[in-house]
């Protein structure tokens, strides 16, 4: 039920018919885990916020710094040298206190990351390196958990949905994370956001473009982007959408799997 608090909170989503009162009620059931309190994740944490997600995690291990600031907004000045957990919590907590918050301040790795899963309904990962995004898709396939995956170039974004551990309408497995990359790229070659830089806005367009996706996942409108990788290119500020399928040879859902389990991230 909404209370009558919430019902004013959210008015503009319940006179939305893709929404309404069904709809919201989803939301305000719904548990979301953010990987990265960061660029893209920042963005993500707010809006699912705003839109009355009832429970959101987030995992991050690091703190705040200065030159975060440029893009990660749900930081703030004072928050310098704060764990980034905790600035995402209180920036939470004072955009809707009808949201429950868990903190993770913790590096996600092969042995915990089944058990970060465990209590949430959906997977948003906004990391920042190839490792962890294999890890959590792996770990959402093993765990049945629907992933939103978003990524950064510096003047380039890209989007998709992962629900792999389901089969679409023609009875198929729908495609992995290893389906659309099947290799990370060799160490070195894809230069970092310190090295390279980034555009902070181009982290709100699409970490928000997360948050959007998170919630037509969870309330159940549009097309998703199973299946579909969404391509953001800045510079000319076009917008393309390109379909990929499963490879029947990928380790996790293919003909012959070979993963099952994280031992194949394990340090």
């Amino acid at each position: 039920m909404l209370t009558s608090d919430e019902l004013e909170r959210y008015a503009r989503h319940i006179v939305m018919r893709e929404v309404g009162g069904p709809g919201q009620a989803k939301l305000k059931a719904a548990r979301v885990l953010v990987i990265g309190a960061g660029g893209l994740g920042a963005p993500a944490l707010m809006y699912l916020a705003a839109a009355g997600v009832g429970t959101l995690g987030v995992v991050d291990d690091d703190v705040v710094s200065l030159s975060n600031l440029q893009r990660q907004v749900i930081h703030a000045t004072a928050d310098v040298g704060r764990a980034k957990t905790d600035s995402a919590r209180d920036r939470i907590a004072a955009i809707n206190p009808h949201v429950t918050i868990r903190t993770h301040r913790q590096r996600l790795d092969a042995g915990n990351a089944m058990a970060l899963l465990a209590d949430y309904d959906l997977v948003a990962d906004g990391s920042d390196n190839f490792a962890t995004r294999y890890l959590v898709s792996d770990a959402c396939y093993l765990a049945r958990k629907p992933l939103i995956t978003g990524a950064l170039g510096v003047f380039d974004a890209s989007l998709t949905t992962i629900r792999a551990h389901e089969r679409n309408a023609q009875g198929d497995f729908n495609p992995t994370y290893r389906c659309l990359f099947p290799e990370p790229p060799p160490d070195g070659t894809v230069p970092t956001c310190e090295e390279a830089g980034v555009l902070g806005a181009l982290t709100g367009v699409l970490g928000s473009m997360m948050a959007l996706e998170a919630i037509r996942e969870i309330v159940g409108f549009g097309e998703g982007l199973v299946g579909r990788l969404l391509m953001v290119d800045a510079r000319a500020m076009r917008f393309e959408t390109l379909a990929y399928a499963r490879d029947p040879s990928n380790p996790l859902n293919g003909d012959k799997p070979t993963i099952c389990d994280l031992a194949v991230h394990a340090s």
